[in-house]
């Protein structure tokens, strides 16, 4: 599959607007006060993370814990950046970066399942449920995957992709070959379309569901876990590389202790966390409300139903995993169990 492609449409899809670096250089006087109790004993152990794109309310549990002195508190000093051309995946595989954020569908299995897999593990979940699917204008009457026949679809033109939408179409009892699928570009604006030239497109609710009611647009969404939950798979989560996870697993769970931290507090205080957020990336400001409605709607998804924040569901990993392979949309079948740890999450034996 394409990744890069469908990496920049997904987020394309995600984030309508362009931000061209993010801060890791805010502080606070808890950090620094927590740097220098740290420092008191050891320097800070450097710790660099890298983003999937720019940033957003996907990764403000990992600015909270930076600008809150969480990672300062266990002796990290922690470099927060943007990614390369070929996304986190190859950063973090390669040993330049210790983390990063990645996709179970669009990056992570790609990476598995090459010949020569990819050494980086998943160990948490960012958000604990899918909570991408289908947008349209209310008017167009479109409430299942059905009723999509016979109307357009903004696609990114990849094989998972097309893939899964047509699965959900013929799962509901609809013809998927009644859909037209028409290609987007790197700059689409998902809500900017389906008011203009297509009926239908793949969103993150999060974001583009949420910026359509901002903006007054009014729609219908279904979820594809809600048609299938073998499409409840992980998007997005934390991934690490394998060597470090083997070499420094204390270093590991330190950080996951703070990043935790930081989820948490996005979720107890999600108004403040959007000001941190947007604090860390300036540029957000301009879309002030639908960050604080991203935020406040995304502080009952962080967990959600788990355990604790960062869980990942060793069924759901797999069925989705299996999926692909037994439809043909990877090469090598990824073993159950393989790609994700619970081991280094805090309250993990």
């Amino acid at each position: 599959m394409n990744l890069k492609k469908l990496t920049a449409c997904f987020l394309a899809l995600s984030i309508p607007f362009g931000i061209t670096a993010c801060g890791s250089t805010q502080t606070s006087s808890n950090t620094a006060v927590s740097s220098q109790t740290a420092s008191q004993t050891q320097s800070p152990e450097k710790i660099t993370f890298v983003l999937d794109w720019t940033p957003n309310t996907n990764h403000t549990g990992i600015y909270a814990a930076q600008k809150l002195g969480y990672f300062a508190d266990e002796g990290l000093d922690v470099e927060i950046q943007q990614p390369p051309e070929d996304g986190a995946v190859s950063l973090v595989g390669s040993g330049k970066a210790q983390f990063g954020v990645g996709f179970q569908d669009s990056d992570i299995a790609p990476a598995l399942a090459a010949d020569t897999p990819v050494p980086i593990t998943a160990v948490a979940a960012l958000i604990q449920h899918n909570t991408s699917g289908i947008i349209s204008l209310k008017s167009k009457g479109i409430t299942s995957p059905k009723e999509m026949e016979n109307h357009t679809y903004a696609t990114w033109d990849t094989p998972v992709e097309k893939a899964m939408v047509n699965y959900i179409i013929q799962k509901d009892g609809g013809d998927a070959t009644k859909l037209n699928m028409v290609p987007c570009g790197n700059s689409f604006d998902a809500v900017s379309a389906i008011q203009s030239n297509v009926d239908t497109a793949w969103v993150y609710y999060a974001w583009d569901g949420l910026s359509a009611k901002v903006q007054g647009v009014e729609t219908n969404y279904f979820a594809f876990k809600d048609i299938d939950p073998v499409f409840d798979y992980y998007t997005p989560v934390l991934i690490a590389n394998n060597d470090f996870l083997k070499k420094e697993p204390q270093t590991a769970k330190k950080f996951l202790s703070a990043v935790q931290k930081g989820y948490q507090y996005a979720i107890d205080h999600p108004d403040d966390a959007a000001e941190i957020l947007m604090d860390a990336a300036p540029e957000l400001r301009s879309n002030e409300a639908l960050v604080k409605e991203s935020q406040e709607w995304l502080a009952s998804k962080y967990q959600d139903d788990a355990p604790e924040w960062g869980i990942i569901d060793a069924s759901r990993w797999n069925s989705f995993y299996k999926w692909l392979y037994d439809n043909q949309l990877i090469e090598k079948e990824i073993p159950a169990g393989e790609g994700f740890s619970n081991d280094y999450l805090p309250n993990e034996k």
